[in-house]
């Protein structure tokens, strides 16, 4: 599977920004999927998560209530729409597939990345 993250960019504090993971290969509607981001000097943080199906999602603590995350099966693609942005948010966001269709909160459970996408809001 190969995974194309888009729609990052600059936005100020309490904006908006929707982002997509465009995916190929054969095997992509049975994957779990994924979002996670890394700040300038901080580890890699999980943000969201959703199954093959996309009738379960899973969301870190601090996103839940301002981020969504949605699959388009027939568009081979994943989203990750956010609302309320904090500055906090700041950070390069990369999509990940699993070999498998549930969710998962650990980086270890991913197999597949894609290059990443920067966020940056600003105060």
């Amino acid at each position: 599977v190969q995974l194309q993250a888009s729609g990052g960019g600059l936005v100020q504090a309490g904006g908006s920004l929707r982002l997509s993971c465009a995916a190929s290969g054969s095997t992509y509607s049975r994957n779990g999927m994924g979002w996670f981001r890394q700040a300038p000097g901080k580890e890699r943080e999980f943000v969201a998560a959703i199954s093959w199906s996309g009738d379960t999602t899973y969301y870190a603590d601090s996103v839940k209530g301002r981020v969504t995350i949605s699959k388009d099966n027939a568009k081979n693609t994943v989203y990750l729409q956010m609302n309320s942005l904090k500055p906090e948010d700041t950070a390069v966001y990369y999509c990940a597939a699993r070999r498998t269709r549930g969710v998962s909160s650990s980086e270890y459970a991913y197999d597949y990345w894609g290059q990443g996408t920067q966020v940056t809001v600003s105060s």
